[in-house]
């Protein structure tokens, strides 16, 4: 990985990285201290031991012995934080409610992403991405990237899946500032989905709407329209391995109704699919920045 590459976070000044303390969060755990040299920000590394009790000081024991046997682990942490120069601070917490407890702490220690890990094989898409950090994403935290253990990331190919959703632009508009900050980038490539053909002329408007912006914007790297019919989280993971991409980025399930493409879970599933880390992007109301005056037409 290029340093540059670390751009793929933008201006990051601290990562909150969520780890299960196995080989799932290896992946998330590398990229935590990569970004943090690249970026040179503070990785606050987060332990939730989940508590089922109502009794205060069998839970207290219970996030006792868990750190103690998380002890040689978070060493390793430590080791590997101080062998790059990136400032950790370790916390374990004990919750009845891991994934509340996790986005609470992000929100309180004004993080700029939270990393979490993915797990490995599984039937289900959603047991292969995971109870807490699915949980997580519904909690509508702005930047939530996910990564799997053995994830590459070179910085060069990032794909953004729009679907018109406030989440969607949001993701949309973080791609072309990703592509604005990180050097090493050389292409974006915008991806909607229309699951039926009589909708493929609106996802394609969708797409070619980010591409007009990626000009306006003055961007000198490709920016590729692309659009598909059919299941999204198969397209959009399809899509991002025949292209070799190094991160998708993708709006996150509004609250409320869900948005027109990521209903059924496509989130879930588009991460459990593909190979490379995936960006989750939510809205948190207006957006500043050169990029902010899109109409609500525009995508």
């Amino acid at each position: 990985m290029d340093q540059f590459s670390g751009t793929l976070l933008g201006r990051t000044k601290t990562l909150l990285l969520a780890t299960d303390g196995s080989s799932f969060s290896e992946g998330a755990l590398q990229k935590a201290i990569f970004f943090g040299q690249a970026c040179q920000a503070k990785v606050i590394v987060l332990h939730v031991v989940p508590t089922r009790t109502e009794s205060i000081g069998a839970a207290n024991l219970a996030v006792r012995q868990k750190r103690e046997e998380l002890a040689p682990y978070f060493d390793r942490i430590r080791t590997m934080a101080g062998d790059s120069g990136v400032e950790i601070e370790i916390v374990v917490a004990g919750s009845s409610s891991p994934e509340k407890t996790l986005v609470d702490q992000a929100r309180l220690r004004q993080v700029d992403a939270i990393l979490m890990g993915r797990h490995g094989k599984a039937n289900r898409w959603s047991r292969l991405v995971g109870k807490t950090t699915t949980r997580a994403i519904g909690q509508g935290f702005p930047r939530v990237l996910v990564v799997p253990k053995d994830c590459a990331l070179t910085g060069r190919h990032i794909l953004v899946a729009v679907d018109g959703s406030p989440n969607s632009r949001q993701a949309a508009l973080e791609a072309l500032s990703l592509g604005s900050a990180c050097p090493t980038l050389q292409q974006i490539t915008v991806m909607a989905v229309a699951r039926r053909k009589e909708d493929l002329a609106e996802a394609g408007r969708l797409a070619d709407a980010v591409c007009a912006q990626a000009l306006q914007a003055n961007l000198t790297l490709p920016c590729e329209s692309l659009v598909a019919e059919g299941d999204p989280a198969d397209a959009v993971a399809a899509a991002a391995r025949e292209r070799d991409v190094d991160m998708i980025l993708l709006g996150g399930p509004g609250r409320g109704s869900l948005s027109k493409m990521l209903a059924g879970h496509v989130t879930e599933n588009v991460i459990g699919r593909t190979h490379c880390a995936v960006l989750v992007v939510t809205a948190q109301g207006a957006t500043d920045g050169p990029l902010s005056s899109w109409s609500d037409s525009a995508l």
